[in-house]
């Protein structure tokens, strides 16, 4: 007989949620498989399915049976063992009691902490079969749901109601009761194809057997069903499939026997931003639209169908009615728009609210209008288009378009400035301000984009702070943590020589309700280096190398990677380890000095020919590395610096520092203190 088997368990229920479908799947997945090693229970290859109707684990070889162990236990002290009449003790007699054993059968264990007795004993492992329904319980009740529903009059809680479990362990079946079910070896295939009962033979039939019954139970190969029959019907009408990621996604977990059905619209809709188009198909209707060679939109969309329809047309026809009054819709709503500017929409955004410690929407845009023209004045931008796009900014956000389509925020705005015959560069930068939109997205390209990006990202950090809204753990509702993170890029990846220190400052002096300006500076500026680390770490810099440089308090985000850069590249240095613990002994020789005692250097009081040499040779390179600090050329004044290394081993080597004359050696340590304030000036490599 073998020793292990495949082990299958699935389980069926009404449609499960699209969005959440491979989450469920992947933590069922791994819930099981967690379960089996927690039991020491041997497995292969593990594989996970998710149809809307049913969440399916295979794992390949489980072993059949636990394996025996040997335990030993440990009693009393053997001094503890008898009595004075050198009986057995009542203690000794009790472990051998628990044991199941009698007292001569038990043997003494040697420590280094004494003599006990001791009891060994082989524990048959548990059978698998055993086991299975426990693992599988416990992975059920510990699944990602943030609302479990009951149904009937069964006290069970799932996602959706379940209407049947597979369970299977080679082809025998582990009866047991999961969610109000009795688990067996009857599951169903398609609801309308294939309505009736299967009985699964096996781990290995399971697809096929599926499949047979109209489903496709692998979620890849599903995908990539969907995604071939949508290119060949866009094909088919001299277009391309706009497949976007998150759709294919949510399409593939809302099908279990996917036909791509092509429909059609109106021409005339064209007239519509492309946008519009794409959103109403994608948001609403699940639709795939259709691009030509250019990426201009066709009037045809692809719909994937979870039956295979006898009357194709009939598909297509119902989906092209859905379809036309949605596109109707949008466009009235600009119809209506294109009847206001966005600068006749500016007084509406007093009414609507941002934060209700914060004001109204309104309220925060002449905060970022005042940001906005002071940014581009530091960096020699136009202030002017700065601070209209700032006043104009979000004025869609009270158009009927952005009312139906909020994820077109930004995109609405930049169509209707250029209608309002805005400068070009403002109309750009109404759509740049939600740049990035995503971690390594898309950074704004326009100096009126950068600044206004800028300017409202760091307004919404400052003031969600100032009014002590900070985020927690995984709760991030303001997306702080995003903000600061594309200030930071637009900053960096731009080569904008800005301080965070003064920008956060500015920001405080904006707000007029009551806080500490002087607490959330520090809380956000704090936060902002807490996502530099993140970044820094991210493209491949070490933390310990990050903290070298955050030490030395640098908040001007492009001179920072410098420092890091310099760093970097430092620590590849053949002298960088021994300068880096010289630099750290000089630190802890440091803390023990005077407060004062850099300034009592007296250059006439050193001897040795070491600590003279050391000395000369200092000057001699801090007439080099200053100038070259000035120009934040870190990485050159690093390897000025790296011509100590010699002479400071040298001092180490040959000079007692501690002198018993006082002004020596404080002159001494004083030459210590010019050493390590030249490396600080770049940062602390005693870190690296």
């Amino acid at each position: 007989m073998s020793d292990s088997k495949d082990l299958l368990f699935e389980l069926g229920c009404e449609e499960l949620p699209p969005t959440t479908l491979n989450t469920l799947r992947d933590n069922l997945l791994k819930g099981i498989c967690d379960g089996l090693d927690e039991a020491n229970l041997s497995f292969g290859t593990a594989h996970s399915f998710a149809t809307p109707r049913r969440l399916t684990v295979w794992l390949e070889d489980v072993q059949i049976s636990q394996e025996d162990i040997e335990v030993e236990k440990r009693g009393p002290a053997v001094v503890a063992a008898y009595d004075k009449e050198g009986n057995p003790s009542k203690a000794a007699l009790g472990f051998a009691r628990g044991c199941g054993a009698e007292f001569g059968d038990l043997g003494t264990l040697k420590t280094d902490k004494g003599e006990w007795l001791s009891y060994n004993k082989l524990e048959k492992g548990q059978a698998a079969d055993t086991l299975i329904p426990a693992i599988i319980e416990k992975s059920l009740t510990r699944l990602p749901i943030a609302k479990r529903m009951r149904w009937g009059s069964s006290n069970a809680a799932f996602v959706r109601p379940v209407h049947w479990a597979v369970l299977l362990f080679g082809s025998d079946i582990i009866t047991t009761e999961l969610l109000g079910l009795t688990t067996g070896n009857t599951s169903y295939g398609h609801r309308f194809h294939a309505p009736e009962a299967i009985t699964i033979t096996s781990a290995r039939a399971y697809e096929a057997q599926l499949n047979a019954a109209y489903v496709t139970a692998n979620t890849e190969k599903r995908k990539a069903i969907i995604e071939e029959q949508a290119n060949a019907a866009a094909s088919a009408v001299n277009g391309i499939a706009h497949i976007e990621p998150a759709l294919l996604d949510e399409i593939t977990a809302l099908v279990e026997y996917p036909v791509a059905v092509t429909g059609s619209f109106d021409e005339h809709f064209l007239a519509l931003p492309k946008e519009v188009l794409i959103t109403t198909m994608q948001i609403n209707q699940k639709y795939f639209p259709v691009l030509d060679d250019n990426g201009a939109l066709l009037p045809y969309f692809i719909t994937i169908s979870n039956i295979k329809s006898s009357n194709p047309s009939s598909v297509s026809h119902g989906n092209e009615r859905v379809i036309r009054p949605r596109l109707a819709d949008a466009e009235f709503f600009w119809q209506q728009d294109m009847k206001t500017t966005l600068a006749d929409r500016i007084p509406s955004l007093d009414n609507v609210v941002f934060q209700h410690k914060l004001g109204s929407v309104g309220e925060k845009t002449k905060r970022v209008s005042a940001l906005s023209s002071q940014f581009a004045e530091q960096l020699g931008f136009d202030a002017t288009l700065a601070a209209r796009a700032a006043q104009l900014s979000k004025t869609d956000l009270v158009t009927d378009m952005v009312g139906e389509f909020a994820s077109l925020q930004g995109v609405i705005g930049h169509y209707y400035a250029n209608e309002n015959n805005e400068a070009t560069e403002v109309a750009t930068a109404l759509e740049e301000q939600y740049l990035p939109k995503q971690s390594g997205g898309a950074l704004p390209t326009t100096q009126t984009g950068k600044v206004l990006a800028l300017s409202d990202k760091l307004d919404t950090v400052v003031g969600i702070f100032s009014v002590g809204l900070l985020p927690t753990g995984d709760k991030d509702p303001f997306a702080l943590r995003r903000a600061s993170l594309g200030v930071l890029r637009i900053i960096i990846e731009n080569k904008l020589v800005l301080d965070l220190n003064k920008l956060i400052a500015l920001s405080c002096t904006q707000f007029r309700h009551t806080f500490d300006a002087n607490e959330t500076k520090l809380l956000v500026l704090n936060f902002m280096i807490d996502r530099l680390k993140g970044y820094a770490l991210s493209q491949g810099y070490t933390a310990e190398q990050f903290a070298a440089v955050a030490s030395v308090g640098c908040s001007e985000p492009v001179d920072f990677m410098n420092r890091l850069d310099a760093v970097k590249r430092f620590a590849q240095m053949d002298e960088a380890a021994s300068l880096g613990e010289a630099n750290k002994r000089i630190q802890n020789l440091l803390k023990k000095a005077p407060d004062n005692v850099a300034n009592q250097f007296d250059a006439a009081l050193l001897n040795d020919n070491e600590e003279v040499d050391l000395h000369k040779q200092l000057q001699a390179i801090e007439s080099q590395v200053s100038p070259l600090i000035e120009q934040h050329d870190y990485i050159e004044a690093l390897k000025q610096l790296s011509a100590l290394k010699a002479p400071i081993d040298a001092f180490f080597e040959h000079v007692f520092i501690m002198a018993d004359d006082e002004n020596l050696k404080h002159t001494r340590l004083a030459l210590l203190a010019k050493i390590h304030a030249n490396f600080i000036k770049i940062a602390d490599i005693s870190m690296i």
